[in-house]
């Protein structure tokens, strides 16, 4: 997916068309350290949707069925936000946050 760049100054965006531009050979990685082992890597460490409270009234066998399957020690509440997310990219692709 290609970000919306109209909103940035022109010559931000003629930096980003450029390298755009550049085919693979021609970037020069040699000062970014290669990441070989992604094992202690945390997804979702700096990235945090904005998240808006509200009241929702569920049935009560719905979250009951939640709450028994927690998982990784995440809360109910964020299963459901997960299922909801799937759902609506599932029928309507990508939900942006």
């Amino acid at each position: 997916m290609k970000k919306d760049t109209s909103a940035l100054p022109p010559d931000i965006q003629a930096q980003i068309q450029a390298l755009a531009d550049k085919t693979e050979d021609e970037i020069n990685t040699d000062d970014i350290p290669e990441v070989l082992d992604w094992s202690d890597a945390k997804r979702g460490m700096f990235y945090r949707p904005v998240k808006q409270q509200i009241t929702l009234r569920l049935d009560a066998d719905v979250v009951s069925w939640f709450r028994a399957r927690q998982r990784d020690g995440r809360g109910y509440q964020t299963d459901i936000n997960s299922a909801l997310r799937e759902h609506v990219q599932r029928t309507e692709g990508e939900v942006t946050a």
